[in-house]
C-alpha cells in the first residue's frame, strides 16, 4: 500500500474510532442526562456519530481494496482517545464531544479547501452534520461553565484532558509529510493555533456572560 494512503487510512481510523465510541457514550451516558430535551438530544447525536463511523470505516475498507459487503463493526481499532473511551458523565461526554469534533471540523475543513474532489464529496454531508453537534455541545459547554458550585471547575479540568489529547493529535496530523506530499493539507497547516483560537473563545464568551 502507497505510504499516502496508509497515512489517510491511520487519519480515518482514528476519526472514526472517536466517532464510534463518542456514539456510544452518548448512548450510555446520554440516557441520564441533566433533562428529558438533553437526553433525547444526545440519543439522535449518538446516531448521527455512529453513522459518520460508519462511513469512514467504509472508506478505509475501499482504501484497502475490500471488495464486496463490507464488514460490520463491532469495536474501534484502538485508535479512539482515551478521554473519549473514559467519559463516565455528562460533564465529560460533553467536553470531549466538543474538544474531538472541534478538532476533527479543524481537518475535515481544510480537506475540504484542497483539490481532492472525490476526498471533499465523501465528507461534505458529515461535516454539515458534525456542525450541528459541535454547536450542541458549546452550548452545553457555556452552560457548565456558568453553573453553580463544583461544576464549572470539573468542566473545565474535563475540557482541558480532552483538548490536550486532541491537540496532541492535531500536532501529529499536521506533521504528516504524507498527507502534505498527496495534496490533503497545506505545506503547513495551522491545526493546533485554530484549535487554541477555538478555545479561546469559548472561555472569552464565558466571561462575557458572567459579567
Amino acid at each position: 500500500m502507497e505510504q499516502g494512503a496508509h497515512s489517510l487510512i491511520e487519519l480515518l481510523e482514528t476519526i472514526a474510532d472517536n466517532k464510534y465510541v463518542l456514539g456510544d457514550r452518548l448512548v450510555e451516558v446520554g440516557v441520564s442526562g441533566p433533562n428529558l430535551e438533553a437526553t433525547l438530544s444526545a440519543i439522535a447525536m449518538a446516531q448521527g456519530e455512529l453513522g459518520h463511523a460508519r462511513l469512514l470505516y467504509n472508506w478505509c475498507f475501499d482504501l484497502k481494496g475490500v471488495k464486496g459487503k463490507k464488514p460490520d463493526i463491532q469495536a474501534q481499532t484502538g485508535k479512539a482517545f482515551q478521554t473519549a473511551v473514559n467519559v463516565q458523565n455528562w460533564i465529560s461526554l460533553i467536553a470531549s464531544l466538543y474538544a474531538i469534533n472541534a478538532a476533527i471540523d479543524i481537518v475535515f475543513q481544510t480537506v475540504l479547501k484542497t483539490s481532492h474532489s472525490k476526498v471533499a464529496s465523501r465528507i461534505q454531508k458529515l461535516v454539515r452534520e458534525q456542525h450541528d453537534h459541535i454547536i450542541y455541545a458549546e452550548n452545553w459547554a457555556k452552560q457548565l461553565l456558568l453553573d453553580q458550585g463544583a461544576v464549572p471547575y470539573r468542566f473545565q479540568e474535563a475540557l482541558r484532558e480532552a483538548a490536550e489529547e486532541a491537540k496532541a493529535w492535531l500536532a501529529k496530523v499536521e506533521k504528516s509529510e504524507e498527507l502534505k506530499k498527496e495534496g490533503y493539507f497545506p505545506e503547513t497547516p495551522s491545526f493546533t493555533e485554530k484549535f487554541e483560537k477555538r478555545l479561546q473563545q469559548l472561555n472569552a464568551e464565558q466571561l462575557v456572560q458572567a459579567k
